[in-house]
């Protein structure tokens, strides 16, 4: 018998996020030692937030969700609070149910100076590496040290020379033409306006240059864990 294209959705559902997971899944894990890192960061948590008012985004929440950020490469958080709006996975690794609403992606913003300037994410993957020493699965030989090139939010238009004046009104203050051509332009003499730390580099001669960062990463080669980072 031919069942029916029934579009109705139901009005209850007794199946948690939990079971959907398989449990060879590659999140399970990762969760498992995220979670029991929190867990020894809850006191340090407790100081960052007031003893009364309402009730926040737990910090677990949101930093288990910039964990998938960097895990699945999203672009954006209006991109991973549209995925964790839908992605049942997604509200199983951060800690949500069904039911439960996403929150606003400018949520991050509020809260990462907090996060960051208390050093929590820094606490957090310290955590991580003490797993890994606890369990033996760092080595003491076998080290390489990788560099990458992590790009700025900074256009070439804002890098200008240091003691530069300010002249006419630009033509589009958006968007205003400059002409690069016949200037020689080094991090020595130049800065970027809208983010003076970012430096110009090339990956290679013949490659173009960008204001970037330069990132390195010291990797245990035994079990490819990343034991410490470096963005400058």
């Amino acid at each position: 018998m031919r069942g029916t294209d029934t579009q109705q959705s139901s009005m209850f559902s007794y199946v948690c996020p939990e079971t959907r997971v398989p449990q060879d899944h590659p999140l399970r894990p990762i969760r498992e030692m995220v979670d029991e890192a929190l867990a020894a960061l809850s006191g340090r948590f407790e100081k960052l937030y007031a003893k009364s008012g309402r009730p926040s985004i737990p910090p677990e929440h949101l930093l288990r969700a910039l964990l998938l950020q960097v895990l699945y490469t999203i672009r954006s958080e209006r991109v991973l609070m549209e995925q964790l709006n839908y992605n049942m996975l997604f509200r199983w690794f951060v800690g949500l149910s069904i039911d439960d609403p996403v929150w606003d992606p400018t949520v991050f913003s509020k809260n990462r100076e907090r996060l960051l300037g208390g050093r929590i994410v820094q606490e957090l993957f310290g955590e991580v590496i003490s797993q890994a020493r606890s369990r033996q699965l760092l080595s003491d030989e076998h080290f390489t040290v990788d560099g990458t090139l992590v790009e700025a939010w900074a256009g070439h238009k804002s890098f200008k020379p240091k003691d530069s004046k300010p002249g006419k009104p630009p033509d589009d203050p958006g968007n205003p033409t400059v002409d690069f051509t016949g200037q020689k332009r080094s991090n020595e003499t130049h800065a970027s306006t809208t983010d003076p730390e970012a430096r110009l580099y090339r990956k290679s001669y013949g490659t173009e240059s960008k204001l970037c960062y330069s990132g390195h990463v010291l990797m245990d080669n035994r079990h490819g864990l990343a034991v410490h980072v470096r963005l400058r």
